[in-house]
């Protein structure tokens, strides 16, 4: 079934190539909505300069239209709230000794 929860664990397949973690771990992804197939994800990037951030962002969009039940899918970066290590899931965080 298509649901916000489907698409964050899709989402946790795209990987930040310079951290070596996922996205979701990471706290990049800030809203995932679904209206009738059509999934809209706002995520943000660890840094406005981050060189990876096309590549995340066209694989964060390749991952959720695999998912059955997708008609389209549109990628929102967003600035706001600004990211910090402190978005990074607890115990990824505690794991990294932070």
């Amino acid at each position: 079934m298509l649901d916000a929860d489907a698409v964050r664990k899709a989402l946790r397949h795209v990987k930040d190539p310079e951290v070596g973690l996922n996205i979701i771990d990471l706290g990049l992804i800030y809203d995932v909505e679904i209206d009738e197939g059509e999934v809209h994800v706002k995520m943000t990037l660890t840094s406005p300069g981050c060189p990876a951030g096309g590549q995340i962002m066209r694989e964060a969009d390749e991952v959720v239209r695999m998912l059955d039940g997708v008609t389209g899918c549109e990628v929102e970066l967003v600035w706001e709230p600004f990211w910090t290590p402190e978005r990074i899931d607890p115990k990824v965080r505690s794991f990294l000794g932070h």
